[in-house]
């Protein structure tokens, strides 16, 4: 009789869970570092404005203030012109290099975003510290990765773990930073990458939570839950935020074109013009100043009218656009959820002054907009309903987050918003891709009716690395397309691609039809 085969274990996971842990750590002692730094920074620069509120004119101080911001905008900017890409947020950095679209190193990205980070967010400025700790847990992953010599897909699950831990460390919210890399930055739910992204946001979140103690960080609550016969509010707002949305992407996209025609500054430069106007908000309302958090907390002590939560909404929405737009490294991710959360308080407080929604809700709908905000801007609802659930600390309003958050999105979705990250992406590297055709040329490719094309999204076809899709002609409508773009019938592609490669790439996009057609036909 022969003997079983006794089995091996199988380490792997093991092996991963464990580097996912290794990477947590080092990545939360970063972005715990990086928060205590702008913390610190942002209390020093209220303490200024507040003296200058109340102190007598003297002209010396204001032109020391003056000074020294322009100093801090000098220093970004050489940081900007050494490393181009800690600038913005980071996030479509890291999407980029988990694409293979691009390739950076780690340890200038490291300590430069550190530094950028720190100076450009202390003074005040309408930026997030998530995106920048996003890339700092990327870059620390990174470079584990070279430490151990990993390469391929271990070395992307360590950039892709980082990813979670830096955001983890940013918010207390370990189970949002795990969803945030598999539905928006690695678009992969295999068991390798969540079982390691979680164990590094689990390190990362330990850290943190020694650091800044166990108090989520958006601590908010409301006395009563939303009753069901008042959901129509959250339709309603849904589609307020939806608008809003869409509204807050195109402007934030067109924003480096608008700096370079009014400001006729060099990229690295363009950060100049917010560290002056900073000072303005900070003289006038210091209680503005950053990412918005403070903001957020406050409304859990006291809601302002309606007058002044509608000016709050726009100096922060044009100052976030200012900030950003100027290419200094901060993130949105924040910012979103502030001016989400003013959104919610808007609508609460006219709905209420018309006697159609007790006041006692009002922050029901501050919570929930937050979520619907940035599910419709970043296009990511699961992580942002738990996201909101987790930064402030209750379990009990997941029904209301959904149909808040699922409105806005099909809203933002609707007008033909994109995932607000995947265009930042795609904004960086399409004019890389124009310059490497040497005599560009449009190839128009029509879907006729039954064509196997019709009904796959953009980012599940294996495009031609020789071409570059950049609309989709739909009647008379011309559709910028994203990942989420529909590919249907009657439309036609245009890509851009070089005169040389032309016939090859529309080969290649014959081949691909025709091997969707056998696939589905099998199927």
């Amino acid at each position: 009789m022969a003997r079983p085969v006794k089995e091996k274990f199988d380490v792997t996971r093991l092996r991963f869970v464990l580097l996912g842990l290794l990477v947590g750590l080092m990545s939360g002692t970063v972005v715990s570092a990086f928060r205590y730094c702008i913390e610190v920074g942002l209390r020093y620069s209220r303490l200024v404005y507040g003296h200058l509120r109340i102190a007598p004119f003297v002209w010396w101080q204001w032109a020391l203030l003056i000074g020294v911001n322009l100093g801090l905008a000098l220093i970004v900017a050489w940081l900007l012109k050494k490393e181009p890409y800690i600038s913005g947020s980071g996030i479509p950095q890291v999407e980029g290099q988990l694409a293979g679209e691009l390739e950076m190193h780690w340890w200038s990205i490291l300590w430069r975003k550190f530094v950028g980070g720190v100076l450009a967010l202390g003074p005040g400025l309408f930026l997030g510290r998530e995106g920048p700790s996003i890339q700092l847990g990327a870059s620390v992953g990174q470079g584990l990765a070279a430490r151990f010599k990993l390469s391929g897909t271990d070395r992307r699950l360590l950039i892709a773990s980082g990813s979670a831990a830096g955001l983890a460390a940013a918010f207390n919210a370990p189970i949002a930073g795990t969803l945030f890399v598999l539905e928006e930055v690695y678009h992969n739910f295999s068991p390798l990458v969540w079982l390691t992204a979680l164990a590094a946001a689990i390190g990362s979140d330990f850290v943190s939570l020694n650091v800044f103690g166990l108090v989520p960080v958006l601590h908010l609550s409301y006395s009563r839950s939303l009753p069901v016969s008042s959901y129509w509010h959250l339709i309603l707002l849904g589609i307020l935020l939806g608008l809003f949305g869409y509204l807050y992407q195109r402007i934030l996209l067109v924003m480096p074109r608008w700096y370079r025609n009014l400001t006729h500054l060099p990229r690295p430069l363009q950060g100049i013009v917010p560290f002056l106007l900073v000072i303005l908000v900070g003289y006038f309302a210091p209680n503005l100043l950053g990412g918005g958090n403070g903001l957020i907390v406050g409304f859990g002590q006291y809601v302002p009218s309606l007058l002044v939560l509608i000016a709050i909404f726009v100096v922060r929405f044009v100052f976030s656009m200012i900030s950003y737009g100027s290419g200094l490294p901060g993130g949105i991710f924040l910012p979103i959820l502030s001016l989400g959360a003013v959104i919610g308080a808007i609508y609460g407080v006219f709905m209420n002054q018309l006697g159609l929604l007790p006041h006692v809700y009002i922050m029901n709908l501050i919570i929930f907009s937050m979520a619907g905000y940035f599910a419709g801007i970043g296009k990511a609802p699961f992580t942002a309903i738990l996201l909101v659930t987790e930064m402030v600390g209750n379990l009990t309003h997941l029904m209301p987050l959904a149909v808040l958050s699922l409105t806005a999105y099909l809203v933002v979705d609707l007008l033909g918003g994109a995932p607000i990250y995947e265009a930042l992406l795609e904004q960086m590297t399409m004019p890389k891709t124009v310059q490497q055709l040497h005599r560009p040329d449009r190839l128009e490719i029509p879907v006729f009716f039954g064509s196997p094309l019709n009904g796959k999204m953009v980012r599940d076809m294996p495009w031609p690395k020789e071409a570059l899709l950049i609309g989709i002609r739909r009647g008379e409508q011309e559709v910028i397309p994203h990942g989420d773009s529909l590919i249907r019938e009657g439309d036609t592609l245009v890509l851009l691609t070089d005169a040389t490669q032309r016939a090859r790439v529309k080969r290649r996009i014959d081949a691909l039809s025709a091997a969707l057609g056998k696939t589905h036909q099998n199927s």
